[in-house]
């Protein structure tokens, strides 16, 4: 039973003579492999600090579409010119080591299984694995220094023989969404930075601040109180510099972060009590890279506040506030959670896709975690697709699930949120579309410590308008994440391997090598509502939904799960049946 896997898993065959891979030579899909097909290579010899690696399973990603569309000029190839020195898609890969380099014996083994973290950095470079590395789409490669000896050390990740292959590879994605629900914003002011606090000379209100004013090197005070003057020389380090202006015009407040930061942005603004949105919009454009603004105030104000919902995502730029006169209330975990509400009502706006499925099936697993779970999207065939998978977990957990399709004519997603909470609104809406109209618009379903996250990354530049004064006032959280980490990842491997994760529900299509140019296509059709798995060691199997590759393979989809899910046992059938050790 089962002999020609066992086999392909312990290694029991010659190599190739052929290595079969599909380069990227420029952007568009044309410019993947060479007329439509993949190139054959030799299968190299590692030096003494590399290992020779089987690639087992890809998934393909969205993220890999931007790549597509602009080749050389994305920002993770660095202006290269694909045409002479290609790259290769596929960062979200598993592996199995079939040489080790001498000076490698102590940490890895032949036949070791692996998984890779592709967000790599070398001096604090990104040179991430699928992009500026080459990555999975290919049958065998090298693996050295590039990720071995990277920023982080080695980007390299164990996974046990028990792990399907599909499963390991599905740690990345699904490690990006388990990194949407840890905290990546700073809440704290940070050590040496550069610190602005913003006031009004007439402002009589009694400010504290209990932690936190002693961490900036320097402080820019604009208009501020004198008793806000005597608090922070009071509070500051010894070190640190101060520096006074008198009350600014928010048109001003470019050149202010001109002269003190060179346009890098301020650390940390805190503004007291600002008067207006406008105020607040400019104020915003000061943030710096992971920089926090705290709105300490009692008085709402009036208008919307222009916002960068891209950097939020790529930038971790936090928005936070208190309306009490402790300033440093703002700050911490106690306020800024990041984690889904228990027994709350979550919004996964853009739900059915590959990724908001991810989400949605998160969250009806998580304990504790929503009661409700509502999912938006355009396309009933999605929807339906996703109940397939979802409902039968929500009746095991005792949760619901509610799925809508937002297009429907007269259709209000604000007031269906509303009733359905008598006016609560939800505590959690997670965007999975890269849409600023779309991001703004899910800020209206927000209910009191509503959080706020954005999984779908939009341009830096992408300006959302928000009240904000649900921030300082009702306690609200704009949060998103860009990417995962190794813990990240680690942390789904043993959710997986503790039956409290299912990453094998989230693939829609599998597909050999040769499909995988087809599979890339159909994931930006969005013709799949799940992941797509390639399977380079199997090069002809065409390009099939699970439903599809039932009908096709019923020897193989005897040993699928319920709803022809994939399933361990039907990846091992399959290698059985179609993977050729020649």
């Amino acid at each position: 039973m089962l002999e020609n896997y066992e086999k392909y898993r312990n290694l029991g065959y010659d190599l190739p003579k052929k290595n079969w891979a599909w380069n990227m030579y420029g952007a568009g899909l044309e410019n993947i492999g060479r007329e439509g097909k993949p190139e054959s290579f030799s299968i190299p010899e590692p030096n003494d600090d590399q290992l020779l690696v089987r690639v087992d399973a890809v998934g393909l990603c969205f993220s890999d579409v931007k790549l597509i569309k602009q080749g050389g000029e994305h920002a993770k190839i660095y202006h290269r010119d694909l045409s002479k020195e290609p790259t290769r898609l596929g960062h979200e890969a598993t592996f199995t080591v079939i040489k080790v380099g001498k000076y490698l014996w102590d940490q890895y083994q032949v036949g070791q299984r692996l998984a890779i973290q592709p967000d790599i950095y070398v001096n604090k470079r990104a040179t991430a694995y699928g992009y500026t590395t080459p990555g999975g789409l290919i049958q065998y490669h090298l693996i050295g220094d590039e990720v071995l000896k990277a920023d982080g050390g080695s980007y390299l990740i164990p996974v046990s023989d028990g792990f399907g292959y599909a499963e390991a590879a599905m740690t990345e994605p699904w490690a990006c969404v388990e990194a949407a629900y840890t905290q990546r914003r700073r809440l704290t002011p940070i050590q040496g930075g550069f610190m602005w606090i913003c006031g009004s000379p007439d402002d009589s209100i009694h400010y504290q601040f209990t932690a936190g004013l002693e961490k900036p090197s320097k402080i820019v005070l604009t208009g501020i109180s004198a008793q806000v003057r005597d608090l922070v020389f009071a509070s500051k380090n010894a070190s640190a510099e101060v520096v006074e202006r008198p009350e600014l015009s928010p048109d001003a407040f470019g050149e202010l972060g001109e002269d003190f930061t060179g346009g890098v942005g301020f650390d940390d603004i805190v503004l007291l009590q600002p008067k207006d949105s406008l105020t607040i919009s400019l104020a915003a454009k000061l943030i710096a890279f992971r920089g926090t603004l705290n709105m300490a105030s009692q008085q709402p104000v009036s208008g919307l506040v222009s916002l960068d919902a891209g950097r939020v995502h790529y930038h971790y730029t936090t928005y936070i506030g208190t309306n009490s006169h402790d300033i440093s209330k703002a700050y911490g975990e106690a306020r800024n959670r990041s984690e889904l509400t228990p027994d709350g009502v979550l919004v996964v706006v853009g739900g059915a896709g590959p990724m908001g499925q991810m989400h949605v099936q998160r969250a009806l697993e998580l304990a504790p975690g929503p009661e409700t779970v509502i999912v938006t999207d355009l396309n009933d065939n999605r929807l339906n697709a996703l109940r397939v998978i979802g409902d039968p977990i929500a009746e095991k957990n005792h949760k619901k699930l509610l799925l809508v399709n937002t297009s429907q004519p007269g259709f209000d997603l604000v007031r269906y949120v509303r009733e359905l909470t008598d006016g609560k609104m939800a505590e959690d809406v997670v965007v999975c579309v890269p849409n600023g109209n779309v991001m703004q618009e899910a800020a209206l379903l927000l209910g009191k410590d509503g959080m706020l996250n954005f999984f779908a990354g939009v341009q830096n530049g992408t300006m959302i308008d928000v009240d904000v004064n649900n921030i300082f006032m009702n306690n609200m959280q704009i949060t998103g994440t860009s990417g995962s980490t190794i813990d990240d990842q680690k942390m789904v491997i043993q959710k997986t391997t503790d039956k409290k994760l299912s990453p094998n529900l989230s693939v829609a299509a599998v597909g050999g090598l040769n499909a995988a140019v087809a599979g890339m296509d159909a994931m930006i059709k969005g013709t799949f509502t799940g992941k797509i798995i390639i399977y380079p060691q199997i090069q002809d199997l065409p390009l099939l939904s699970l439903n599809e590759f039932a009908d096709q393979y019923p020897e193989i989809a005897k040993y699928m799960g319920p709803n022809n899910s994939w399933s361990r046992e039907s990846e091992m059938a399959l290698l059985d049946t179609l993977w050729k050790s020649v």
